[in-house]
């Protein structure tokens, strides 16, 4: 009877139409920002591609030429030796995400990049935009 009833309610909040929610925010926007800083790192188009919102997307419709202008912007995420999440900002609730990075680059360099993550309707966050500079004191978000 108890698994007739939640099966009811799921099936309820599936037909409801309403907006996904991400269960951990924070989390699943930082999976998506390691899997484009490991594609830009890999030379994988499709990939990097794959996380860039529909802004970016739009804007350039080419993966070549997306990963081509992202590398030429940002040379430091051709090369990430490792890197490490810093601060999350959450603005309405998770909605839109600031995530700070912290980079080495294959020379050693130090750089701090501002990944801004937004949560389409469909419930997956997306890349909006990326600030990179050198990380000579760390001013955060």
């Amino acid at each position: 009877m108890l698994l007739r009833f939640v099966s009811i309610v799921l099936a309820l909040a599936i037909l409801s139409g309403g907006p996904l929610r991400a269960e951990d925010p924070v989390a699943d926007a930082q999976e998506v920002v390691s899997r484009q800083i490991i594609a830009f790192s890999r030379g994988d188009a499709t990939g990097a591609f794959a996380e860039a919102g529909p802004n970016m997307r739009n804007s350039i419709s080419d993966e070549s030429r997306f990963l081509a202008m992202i590398l030429q912007r940002y040379p430091p995420l051709e090369a990430v030796r490792n890197y490490a999440f810093g601060r999350s900002k959450l603005v309405g609730g998770g909605e839109f995400i600031l995530q700070e990075v912290m980079l080495a680059d294959r020379d050693g360099s130090d750089w701090t990049a501002i990944f801004e993550i937004r949560l389409l309707d469909s419930g997956i966050y997306k890349v909006n935009g990326i600030r990179l500079r050198p990380n000579r004191a760390n001013r955060g978000i």
